[in-house]
This record gives C-alpha cells, structure tokens and sequence, in this order.
C-alpha cells in the first residue's frame, strides 16, 4: 500500500516547508519538498492537504484510560478513539486502575486488553510503591516507558510515603536506567491545608478554595525532595504536570519537566466559570504560574507537554474540593488547544511539534516514532485552520460525554490521523476496526 500526502506544509524538526509524505505499507518512505522536486510513481491512497499542516502523530505520554476496573468513566476503545480524533497516535497510560498496575501480571493484562482494544499505539507505566521495586529488575525496558510514581495521594491512592521506600525507589530506577515520573505534592502539607479550610468552610469548601489547599508549597516542597533524590542517585526524573513557576528552578541535566494542557490554559480565576470541571491534582493555579509555564515553554524549561487525560463521569465532578472528583478528559482537543496558543503568539508551531511528537519520543527513547523520518513508523497528523467552532457534546468521543472546554472556541481541527500508516480519521469519518500497535523503546 502507498500512500501520498501532498500539498501540505510540514512542520517537523524544526522547519516548516511545502512537501509531501511519501508512506509505504507501515513505514515513511520519503519526505519530498515541494521546490525541489514532484512524487513520482503511482499511489493506492492521495491525500490532499492544501491549507493544513502536516506534523508527526503526537505522542501523549501521560493519560488515565481508566481500564480495567474503572470503565464506568472510560475505557481503552473509547479513550483510544478520543485520541485518535485529537491526533494523537501513541499513548503511554499511568497505572491507577483496578487492579493498580503494580504487578507484572496486572501489566501484562493491561498489553492484553490494548492489543484487541486500542485503536493506536499504546504503552503502560509500571507503578511503585512502597515495597515493589525488587519488581523493577524483572521489567522489560523495550516495552515500558517507565516507573510512575505517586509522591502525593492523588485518584487511585497509590501513595509512596515512606522516605526509605523512596530511596530504594530512586537508587534502582537509575542503577536500571528506568525513566521515573512522579506525581510530586507534598500530602502532609495538603492534609493540613484541608483540615484548616473545613474548619473554615464546612465539609466540603468551595472548588475556588482548591490551590489554596493543593498549594505552591505543596508541590514545590515534593517537587525539591524528588530533585533532591534525582542528583543524588543519578536518576532520569520526570516531574509530571509543573504547576507553579517556583517549580521550573528544579529542571535541567537528569531532570526534566511536564506540563499539563490544564495549567497552560486555565487560571484560578476560571474557577468562577468552570467550577469542578478544572478541578485536577496539582491544582489549576495563579495566572503568574500559567504564564510562567507558557514562558517556560518557548524557552525550553519545559520538555513535553501532555494531557493527564483523566474522565469522570460528570456526576463524579459535582461539589467542592473534598467532594468532586479531580481530573479532566483532554486527550481529543489537546492539539487543537495547543495551537490556539500559536495563534495568540505563546510559543511557534515548531516548538509544539517539538513538544508534543519529537521530545516525548526522545525522553522515553520510544522506537522509531514522533518524527516524519524516512523509515520510521508513519504517524502522521494532518491539522487544519478552520472557522471557529464550539467544543459540544455531539463532538465528544470520550465516553465520559464531557469537556472542560465545552462551549469554548477552537480555531484548528484534526483533519486526519494516521497511525502506522493507515488512515483511521478521514475528515470526520472513523475507521472503527483501526488497531494500534505496543510501543518499543530503545
């Protein structure tokens, strides 16, 4: 099968120029400029790209597809499809579930469930805890990106608090040359901020009062700790979802940062619109923490930029800060969202690629994917500029049937996606028997 996508203009590694992709069967066979020379030869399948840009298949690194056990909210079909609406063709999921993927029997059943599952690529996260990293040794490298953990209680209560515990945690991830992201806030530090504003506000205070309590010292003091015990053993550390600007001082050499979609655009103040809908641990912040994220972004402080793609069922999002659920589904719309911030002069086209497709790819040492390279994987993402439109219901394809942006504009739509060189998004049209491969990591 080849494949031709023409016309476009390619943003990949740095540059933007009118080419053409060249795909056979599941591979990248040339990428041609368009001044240089026209594709020759015959073609099963043409794309048309006129007007759109066409970018490597973006590479989430950080989602909750919330199965098994917790499919209520979502499960892997679903969330797969979301992602594939949005772009993005590979994934890499953490490992709150039910059961916690803590075990190397709960790991191989979640590769299970994807491989009949998935409609793009997948990986998994291998959780720790306070007693199994003797487990990470039996670990397959080439098949994870890494070891999540929790170092503040979040969904899924996999909180690893004791201080020996993380040491050894620390020490075997690097002597294995394992990446490890952590959740870093600070819970003794939470606990208390939430016993005083109970005391304050009754059982359940109001959502506003939410990064008050899930505070800057809270995550800066986790954060520091996770450093800290990064220098001292040599361990790749990944801090997921920065959330404060005193957070960015903690990047550089073995440790590097993530931001979340949810920090990048909302502020505290959309607490007063959005209510729970932007509840999400780490908090959604100050607008000097927003925009110090933004800068960090265009700067390189920043190295990816993921989702925490995290669905609840709406009915799970009613109340305040003790009572509704934290997290939110942005798998679909995170591109679309991402470029928004091109259009407002935030950061260049180039560095989202750079952030979302070529870096994830390089942190976790993913195999052949998240550059349009002759001979790697063809993952391709065309995306478009379009008339406004308004993030409904009726485009959702989460199954929890909500988003934190409903009702807000966006001025870019993914008009195709293509993963392992299939077309599985065809301008609005789903190809529901798509299947997405397990990720290899180098």
């Amino acid at each position: 099968m080849k494949t031709l996508i023409e016309h476009g203009r390619i943003v990949n590694e740095g540059r933007t120029f009118a080419g053409s992709v060249v795909i056979e069967d599941d591979r990248i066979a040339n990428i041609i400029l368009e001044q240089n020379e026209q594709p020759r030869g015959t073609f099963d399948q043409v794309v048309d790209a006129t007007g759109a840009f066409v970018i490597p298949g973006v590479i989430d690194t950080h989602v909750h597809f919330r199965e098994p056990g917790l499919t209520e909210k979502a499960d892997i079909e679903s969330e797969s499809r979301a992602a594939a609406f949005g772009g993005v063709t590979s994934y890499c999921e953490m490992p709150n579930t039910v059961p916690q993927t803590t075990t190397l029997e709960a790991l191989d059943e979640k590769f299970q469930l994807a491989s009949q599952k998935s409609h793009v690529n997948y990986s998994f996260f291998f959780g720790a805890t306070n007693d199994n990293y003797t487990l990470f040794a039996d670990l397959d490298r080439h098949r994870i990106p890494g070891i999540k953990l929790f170092m503040g209680s979040s969904t899924g209560n996999m909180l690893v608090d004791r201080y020996g515990a993380l040491l050894k945690i620390f020490e075997t991830a690097a002597r294995l040359d394992l990446p490890l992201m952590a959740h870093c806030e600070d819970t003794e530090i939470i606990n208390r901020n939430m016993e005083q504003m109970k005391k304050a506000y009754g059982d359940d205070p109001d959502v506003m009062l939410h990064p008050l309590i899930r505070s800057e010292e809270a995550c800066y003091e986790s954060s520091a700790l996770a450093a800290q015990l990064a220098r001292t053993y040599g361990t790749h550390l990944h801090i997921a979802h920065v959330s404060t600007a005193r957070e960015l001082e903690l990047g550089g050499g073995n440790i590097t940062l993530e931001a979340v979609l949810a920090h990048l655009l909302f502020t505290s103040a959309d607490y007063s619109r959005k209510r729970a809908l932007i509840k999400c641990n780490p908090a959604v912040k100050r607008a000097d923490d927003r925009d110090a994220l933004r800068l960090a972004l265009a700067d390189g402080r920043i190295s990816t930029i993921a989702t925490d793609h995290a669905p609840h069922l709406l009915s799970q999002k009613q109340g305040g800060c003790a009572k509704a659920a934290s997290g939110m589904p942005m798998v679909q719309f995170s591109l679309p969202a991402m470029l928004g911030l091109v259009d407002e002069g935030v950061v260049s086209f180039e560095r989202v690629v750079d952030l979302m497709c070529h870096q994830p790819a390089q942190l976790f040492s993913i195999r052949d994917r998240g550059f349009l390279r002759p001979g790697y994987k063809a993952d391709v993402t065309i995306v478009r500029p379009v008339e406004p439109y308004g993030v409904t219901p009726a485009l959702i394809q989460s199954k929890c049937g909500w988003s934190p942006l409903d009702g807000d504009l966006l001025h870019w739509r993914v008009s195709h996606t293509i993963c392992n060189g299939r077309i599985i998004l065809n301008d609005g049209t789903f190809d529901t028997t798509s299947q997405g491969e397990a990720l290899q990591f180098r």
